[in-house]
């Protein structure tokens, strides 16, 4: 292999199942949230910081400021409603709406 050559990676199709991400948190490098098509709206009057959506979200866009829930990361959520989903019914405090570009 010639000194400038890289080894390739292999790519996630070629990755044995139950793989292992080493490289855990590198979205939080890139702006990964601009291609949702719905996005959470958090009503702060409504929470009643249970945590269940900061447990749940898949991209840690829940923003948590001296121990409690304080928004949202539009930066890094990719709008899959989880955070709603998870929501108890007494405080529906996040509602999902259309994302306008």
């Amino acid at each position: 292999m010639a000194a400038q050559e890289k080894k390739r990676k292999p790519g996630w199709k070629e990755m044995p199942t139950g793989g292992v991400n080493l490289e855990a948190g590198s979205a939080a490098k890139y702006n990964s949230g601009t291609w949702r098509t719905f996005r959470p709206v958090w009503f702060k009057d409504k929470c009643i910081q249970c945590y269940l959506c900061w447990i749940n979200c898949p991209d840690v866009a829940i923003l948590i400021e001296d121990g409690k829930v304080a928004g949202i990361d539009y930066d890094h959520c990719k709008g899959c409603g989880i955070c709603m989903t998870v929501c108890p019914p007494k405080a529906q405090a996040i509602k999902m709406e259309k994302e306008e570009k």
